[in-house]
């Protein structure tokens, strides 16, 4: 058994990441170990020009269900936890639970993540009921960083299972780099949401830094897991 990552990447791919990726996207079951970041985005933005007030409503209420950041800023402190653990249906889950301290008061922007043997990918649960599910494809960069690109994105509620529209979705990349060139040993993280007809909707870039833990002594904090969990992978 292996983290839901390299699963989902393979072998040779996840092989060339960098050492210090390899061990960050390890966390998991099968290696016991939990990892929390914790360092400063130097900003978080949101699209600008027309677009900008057409998307603060969807930000505002995705807000609601720690789905998007309804806030932007520059040096915003903050932390991710990533803890894997057991769901109610017996698939093992990864956190991504990412805090960010913004002027007004904390904002939680939160995923749970499982593998898909049958779409053969990471699915990435959004929020704090599951109802958005995400596809993401994992790929190992030349320069050993890794990156990740959304695939379908579909709403899940009860009986419903909808494929989000093109006009409502949006694709994004994340990019995340381990830092050791200037000495300052840290990984770095570049996140880019876009949809394909309005243009950039928000993103956010920083820094942190990583400590690790074991799973079975630390266990899973209240308040970590989504208060709904989706059946349908």
């Amino acid at each position: 058994m292996t983290s839901i990552f390299r699963t989902a990447m393979g072998d040779a791919a996840f092989g060339r990441l960098h050492p210090e990726l390899r061990r960050r996207f390890s966390v998991g079951l099968d290696s016991g170990e939990l990892c929390v970041g914790r360092g400063v985005m130097d900003r978080i933005w949101h699209g600008r020009g027309p677009v900008g007030p057409l998307i603060r409503p969807f930000l505002a209420l995705g807000g609601t269900r720690n789905i998007l950041l309804p806030r932007t800023g520059r040096n915003i402190p903050f932390t991710i936890e990533n803890v894997p653990y057991r769901d109610s249906y017996g698939r093992e889950t990864v956190t991504f639970v990412r805090t960010f301290q913004l002027p007004d008061g904390p904002r939680r922007f939160d995923a749970t993540m499982v593998h898909s043997p049958d779409r053969g990918c990471v699915l990435d649960y959004l929020g704090t009921h599951q109802h958005l599910a995400s596809e993401l494809r994992l790929t190992a960069e030349p320069d050993g960083s890794l990156l990740i690109r959304s695939g379908e994105h579909r709403f899940r509620e009860g009986p419903l299972d909808l494929r989000v529209p093109d006009l409502a979705g949006a694709d994004a990349e994340v990019r995340e780099t381990f830092d050791e060139d200037t000495g300052r040993f840290r990984f770095r993280i570049r996140v880019r949401v876009v949809n394909r007809y309005v243009g950039p909707l928000f993103g956010y870039e920083g820094s942190f830094t990583a400590s690790y833990a074991s799973v079975q002594e630390c266990g899973i904090r209240p308040g970590l897991r989504p208060v709904r969990e989706e059946a349908r992978a």
